[in-house]
């Protein structure tokens, strides 16, 4: 029987970091972890580079059902201490649109980063350890693992959610925090790729590799970056970021061409091209392949000269508020992250401790907390964990 202080589960971004912060502060800390290698969605994000983090980053870029909860963990470690962290560990990054901040040669950096910083903390990190049972038989909790039984004072949860399975990733913080009493709020995949049915699914496979520029929105939220079409559906930032709002069986708008009075465009094009066909009008829009399957798709034929300003206002109104209902997601399997979780109702928003069981923590993506695109979600690791690690 090992006896701890501090045992962290997961040994991702948001463990190690509470890891490493709890360390500092003399406490005997383990960190364990079921995979051979720690901190795999780090080692795979930004393709390979990982977005570590957002210059803009602010509450407003997280989606909760208790929206304040992120407020204070967020102010008190910010994405510029961590961009400090990195540059003491010289690492060389840069900044890619909207604040994206990426590592110049690999996500690999910040992995070694975050170990270095827990073994000189005095932190320990054990691979390859499965937990059979947890337990809170008196005022320090027992865990049962593949590699013997342990003991602590405090537990942490940081196992994130069931998003990327291939990699390991499991429910197992839901079950943990149900059975402690928590409630959870139901998950889904979020910053995920739309799948569609039908002859939506079948235009989308044909324009599938071509990309533009939109702006997608769903009721009050909109976002504008690239759209990527597929062979199942619709993918690309502006996509991802909308799957995190979308509602199953309501439509998302697409604008094809932000920012354009396509109206004008057409309208100048009859008078300066009349005898042009209307489909090759739209080039001047739209890349030529996604402009020739949508002209056949929404029926925008004829020759320029021959067509009214009803028309051309049709065509405008397809590409700046083209609605389609998607039949679903492409689910865990491509999601980037999980909605839903802990109900942060229950936890301390500055220790990130239960208010149910004393001594026991929920760290990371297994709350109710999810960031849009471009870093936010491994600021809000960085964050939370950092927070725990203060206290617990």
């Amino acid at each position: 029987m090992r006896d701890l202080d501090i045992l962290v589960l997961g040994g991702g971004a948001a463990g190690l970091m509470c890891g490493i912060e709890a360390a500092k502060r003399g406490r005997k800390v383990l960190v364990i972890d079921h995979a051979k290698r720690p901190a795999e969605k780090i080692r795979i994000s930004g393709g390979g580079r990982c977005n570590f983090t957002n210059l803009h980053c602010t509450p407003t870029n997280f989606l909760s059902q208790n929206p304040r909860f992120c407020v204070s963990a967020l102010k008190r470690y910010t994405q510029q201490d961590f961009l400090n962290l990195v540059e003491k560990h010289r690492i060389a990054w840069h900044e890619k649109t909207l604040g994206q901040l990426f590592c110049d040669t690999s996500a690999k950096d910040i992995i070694q980063m975050l170990l270095s910083e827990l073994e000189v903390a005095g932190g320990a990190l054990q691979l390859e350890t499965s937990i059979t049972a947890v337990s809170k038989p008196d005022d320090k909790f027992s865990i049962a693992t593949s590699k013997g039984p342990l003991r602590a004072s405090s537990l942490v949860v940081a196992t994130g959610g069931p998003s990327i399975p291939k990699m390991g990733a499991t429910g197992f913080g839901y079950e943990l925090a149900k059975q402690f009493g928590h409630d959870v709020i139901a998950p889904r995949a979020a910053l995920v790729p739309l799948t569609f049915s039908d002859a939506n699914k079948d235009l989308c496979a044909r324009l599938s590799g071509v990309s533009v520029d939109a702006e997608v929105s769903f009721k009050k939220t909109a976002f504008r970056e690239g759209l990527l079409f597929t062979h199942r559906g619709l993918s690309g930032p502006s996509i991802l970021q909308i799957s995190s709002y979308w509602e199953e069986g309501k439509p998302v708008s697409v604008n094809l061409a932000p920012g354009v009075d396509v109206f004008g465009v057409l309208k100048q094009a009859r008078l300066d091209t009349p005898k042009q066909d209307l489909k090759t009008g739209l080039t001047q829009i739209l890349p030529k392949r996604l402009a020739e399957e949508l002209s056949q798709a929404f029926q925008m034929k004829g020759r320029m000269a021959d067509l009214s300003d009803k028309v051309l206002r049709g065509c405008a109104e397809q590409l700046n508020r083209w609605q389609l209902i998607p039949v679903g997601t492409e689910g865990y399997r491509t999601a980037e992250v999980t909605l839903g979780g802990v109900n942060t109702k229950e936890l301390s928003s500055k220790t990130m401790e239960s208010n149910k069981v004393p001594g026991l923590y929920f760290i990371g993506e297994v709350m109710d907390v999810t960031g849009h695109l471009g870093g936010f979600n491994f600021q809000w690791a960085w964050s939370s964990g950092h927070a725990a690690g203060q206290v617990v």
